[in-house]
C-alpha cells in the first residue's frame, strides 16, 4: 500500500531520563532514529550528588523514513511487523525500543520488559495503519512465505518466536 500523508496523523516518541543520564547522550540516542524529534529539555544540574529526577521527555516525529531504514538494514521487517503491531489496530500502533541500541543506530524491539540503557516509546496514530506497517515492512521473502498482521507465522505476545518447521526440517505450514 502507498504512503499517503493522511495515513499517519501523529508520530509521538518519547523516553524517560534517568537522574543520572547525560541529557544530550539520551535526546542523541533518539534523533539518531527520528532526526526531527525536538522535545522540550528540563533544566538540569550537573554534579554530583544529583538532585535531578527522573522525567519523561517527548515530541512528535513527522517520519518514520529513518527508523524503517534502519530496520531494513538489519533485515528484521518481519520482526518489525511483529512487535509494532502486538499492540495495535488500524488507528493506533505502540511499541518500544532499546534507546542504548538507537546509540549505534539500531533497531531493538522491547516487549514490556525493563531496559538496560532505557526505552524509547513509540506511539503511532493514523488510519489503516495496520495495512501501512505490512506495505512499509515488505520485502521480496514474502512473495514466497506471505505475512500479514496477526498471521500465525507471527511472534507470540511476550516475544517468544512461533515454530515454522519441525524437527526434521519439515514445514509446519503444509504444502504450499
Amino acid at each position: 500500500m502507498p504512503f499517503r500523508p493522511d495515513m499517519i496523523r501523529e508520530i509521538e516518541v518519547s523516553t524517560t531520563v534517568q537522574p543520572h543520564e547525560d541529557i544530550v547522550l539520551v535526546v542523541n540516542s533518539v534523533k539518531s532514529l527520528f532526526p526531527d524529534w525536538d522535545p522540550a529539555l528540563p533544566q538540569r544540574t550537573e554534579g554530583f550528588p544529583s538532585d535531578n529526577s527522573h522525567e519523561l521527555i517527548h515530541s512528535t516525529s513527522s517520519s518514520l523514513d529513518t527508523f524503517l531504514d534502519a530496520v531494513r538494514r538489519q533485515s528484521i521487517l518481519d520482526t518489525a511487523l511483529d512487535a509494532m503491531t502486538i499492540e495495535g489496530d488500524n488507528s493506533l500502533c505502540e511499541f518500544s525500543i532499546s534507546r542504548l541500541a538507537s546509540m549505534a543506530g539500531k533497531v531493538s524491539f522491547t516487549l514490556g520488559e525493563r531496559v538496560f540503557g532505557g526505552s524509547i516509546d513509540i506511539t503511532i496514530e493514523g488510519t489503516k495503519l495496520l495495512q501501512w506497517l505490512e506495505s512499509a515492512t515488505w520485502h521480496d521473502g514474502r512473495r514466497g512465505v506471505p505475512r500479514y498482521v496477526g498471521d500465525d507465522l507471527g511472534m507470540n505476545k511476550d516475544g517468544s518466536y512461533s515454530e515454522w518447521f519441525d524437527k526434521k526440517g519439515n514445514s509446519i505450514r503444509g504444502p504450499d
